[in-house]
């Protein structure tokens, strides 16, 4: 008999644990908790809190039902809620970090379209010399240049 007695003492507990859970999850979900701040978002850990008790205690083997809902209102409710200061924090990190990556990348390209400009810079002053050079060697010629807009009789 005592096995039996201990028993429904067990079950008479995980009931009261289960109401406990889900009055603090409807407390939650209207937005006026007696144990947390105002205004605090559903989770399942903030559910356990709000019952008072370890968040570890709230286990999906021990109440399936009850966090398949709040799992359910979670995923329902995610778009309208703001997203959290770690959250916020670690979008602005990844957002700095491309922008950083980007940077690096623009940094390298100009760098390297620099070069090459620098590089054709100095292909045309060689070209400019060579092209000296060769008028230099060239003989005198003979040849008079005509003044094309002299006048013109007919």
């Amino acid at each position: 008999m005592s096995s039996k007695n201990q028993n429904f003492a067990e079950s008479a507990k995980h009931l009261s644990a289960t109401e406990s859970y889900r009055a603090a999850f409807e407390r939650l979900k209207t937005g006026l908790p007696e144990r947390l701040p105002k205004g605090t978002q559903v989770t399942q850990n903030n559910v356990a809190r709000e019952a008072g008790s370890d968040p570890t205690a709230l286990k999906k083997s021990r109440f399936p039902i009850l966090i398949a809902e709040i799992q359910k209102y979670v995923e329902e409710h995610a778009e309208g809620r703001p997203p959290s200061i770690r959250q916020a924090t670690l979008s602005a990190r990844k957002k700095n970090r491309g922008l950083r990556d980007q940077i690096e990348t623009i940094s390298q390209q100009r760098d390297h379209l620099a070069s090459l400009l620098n590089e054709a810079n100095a292909t045309i002053l060689e070209l400019y010399d060579r092209i000296a050079t060769l008028e230099d060697q060239l003989p005198a010629s003979n040849v008079l240049v005509l003044d094309p807009q002299g006048s013109r009789k007919l």
